[in-house]
């Protein structure tokens, strides 16, 4: 789709100035091209509890949703003098949410894209890691909230004459002491590999606990291993 910038910055300058900024005086106003082809703007409006201050881009999206929604795909954000402006970090967010990172930014001497605004953003992919079907792994939806807490203890057990390994999930930290409630949140399946065992509890939480025939304490969790935990479990090498 062909930008047409002169037209994107007139429009902002024209929108900044119809900015509502008592505080700062300081109007800012944008622009962005929709994928359709239509245009929609925002100003800053600012408030006396300046916490409920509205970035320029609030108001941009907002007019992007009332008026038929679609994705952003260039906007320009001009200053009092008409110079292009760069969003702040919170509306670098909400423009990654609303245009993507292929979403071009008017910046001088060349338009930006959003993933050089905004590298590293976080999106709906960093939940579905956590709560979707592939980073759930089966949790039970009744034992989400318990999701990073608690530790699994992972250990051996005998299976049809064959060796195998599962796990429990407890709701203490499994510190030496600990006044916490205890108590089962989950067994663990019948697993090949110590591994795999290991995989499944990291999925529940950080904190995970090797414990071998001999009754051996492993840790394999995050970080550095509690207090009473001898030494750090290590993959086999096949």
């Amino acid at each position: 789709m062909e930008i047409d910038w002169a037209a994107l910055r007139a429009a902002a300058i024209e929108t900044m100035r119809r900015a509502y900024a008592p505080v700062s005086d300081f109007p800012v106003g944008v622009a962005g091209l929709v994928d359709d082809g239509r245009m929609v703007v925002g100003c800053n409006v600012e408030n006396a509890s300046l916490g409920m201050t509205l970035c320029a881009e609030c108001g941009l999206v907002s007019s992007l949703h009332a008026t038929g929604g679609g994705r952003l795909v260039a906007i320009s954000c001009v200053d009092a003098t008409g110079a292009p402006l760069m969003p702040c970090g919170r509306c670098r967010q909400l423009l990654w949410e609303h245009g993507g990172p292929e979403l071009l930014v008017e910046a001088l001497p060349r338009p930006l894209r959003m993933t050089e605004l905004l590298p590293h953003a976080f999106g709906y992919e960093d939940m579905e890691r956590v709560t979707g079907p592939v980073g759930a792994a089966d949790v039970p939806a009744d034992l989400a909230k318990w999701r990073g807490r608690g530790t699994v203890f992972v250990h051996p057990d005998i299976s049809g004459g064959t060796t195998i390994w599962t796990g429990y999930w407890e709701r203490s930290s499994g510190e030496p002491g600990s006044a916490e409630e205890k108590g089962i949140l989950e067994e663990g399946p019948n697993l090949p590999t110590t591994a795999a065992a290991v995989a499944w509890g990291l999925v529940r939480t950080p904190r995970v606990v090797v414990v071998d025939a001999e009754g051996g304490l492993s840790w394999a969790g995050e970080g550095e291993a509690p207090e009473g935990i001898p030494q750090r479990w290590e993959e086999e090498k096949p």
